[in-house]
């Protein structure tokens, strides 16, 4: 990657409009908005709006790295649409993730 992504930053410090980017370096949209589960400390996901101009949600096993001028993800871009659903409004921002994704739904998996 050629990109200077700055330093690493806990995921709370990252601003909305920092830059998204693929497993392979390529800018798939902007945050929006990080969901954080406030109970547990631990990262929900991220409100991205993509290139089509999509919001959509990834959720936080997707998410690689937070920096000061990027976020990484784990997919690339061609998996993106496949994997973060679209926010659903209706739920008041506070949905629109992969129910089976994260930690949750690893634990209730078993």
């Amino acid at each position: 990657m050629s990109e200077d992504y700055g330093r690493p930053i806990h995921y709370t410090s990252v601003q909305r409009g920092t830059p998204v980017y693929d497993s392979e370096g390529v800018a798939v949209g902007e945050v929006r908005r990080v969901e954080d589960n406030y109970a547990e400390h631990i990262l929900d996901g991220f409100e991205v709006l993509d290139r089509e101009g999509t919001l959509r949600f990834v959720d936080a096993p997707e998410v690689a790295r937070t920096f000061e001028r990027a976020v990484t993800l784990t997919v690339t871009a061609a998996e993106l649409p496949v994997l973060a659903k679209p926010v659903d409004r209706g739920l008041g921002g506070l949905g629109g993730g992969n129910p089976g994704g994260g930690l949750l739904g690893r634990l209730f998996r078993r």
